[in-house]
Parts: C-alpha cells; structure tokens; sequence
C-alpha cells in the first residue's frame, strides 16, 4: 500500500459498512472522539476502497497505525461485532 498518493485519481465514494455510498464528506469528523462500530468500519472501508489512504486516516483520526490495522483485523476475523469495545475480551486470543 503506497501511503503518499495524492489525491488525484482517486476515487470519489466507496461502498460502506452499510451498503450505501461512502463519501469523504459521509466520514466521521476530525476531532471524532467516540468511536462506534459504525464509525471504525466507515474508516476502514474508506481507507481500503481508497478514499483515504492509510496515512491520511490516521492523521485525520489521531490514530495510530496499530490501532486502525487492530479495526482491520477485527473486521477480517470477527465482522463488525469485532469493534465493539465493551467485549473485546471476547474477541482476543
């Protein structure tokens, strides 16, 4: 994944969490604070439809690089029940 593309060329929406049409404008704010399900998995579906890049996201969201690939996992191993962290405990090896 190349983290410095520039914004030309990319593409203008993804397909959401929820099936619908994401847009940088649909995304969670900037100064986000509480992160639920549906707001991780937007970023996560953003970053790899190409919306955002890696590095763009964890800027934007103060997020480091482990935290967002830690959404990622859970999304790949658990679906979006993964993100809940009320019961990460149940989702850890």
């Amino acid at each position: 994944m190349v983290m410095s593309e520039e914004r030309q060329g990319r593409v203008t929406y993804v397909i959401g969490p929820d099936g619908s049409p994401l847009t940088i404008a649909d995304l969670p704010p900037p100064n986000t604070k509480r992160w639920v399900i549906r707001r991780k998995a937007e970023v996560v579906a953003a970053v790899r439809g190409g919306l955002l890049s890696l590095e763009e996201a964890c800027k934007r969201y103060t997020l480091t690089v482990e935290e967002f690939l830690a959404w990622q996992r859970a999304i790949d191993k658990y679906g979006l029940a993964g993100l809940r962290t009320t019961r990460v405990q149940q989702y850890r090896n």
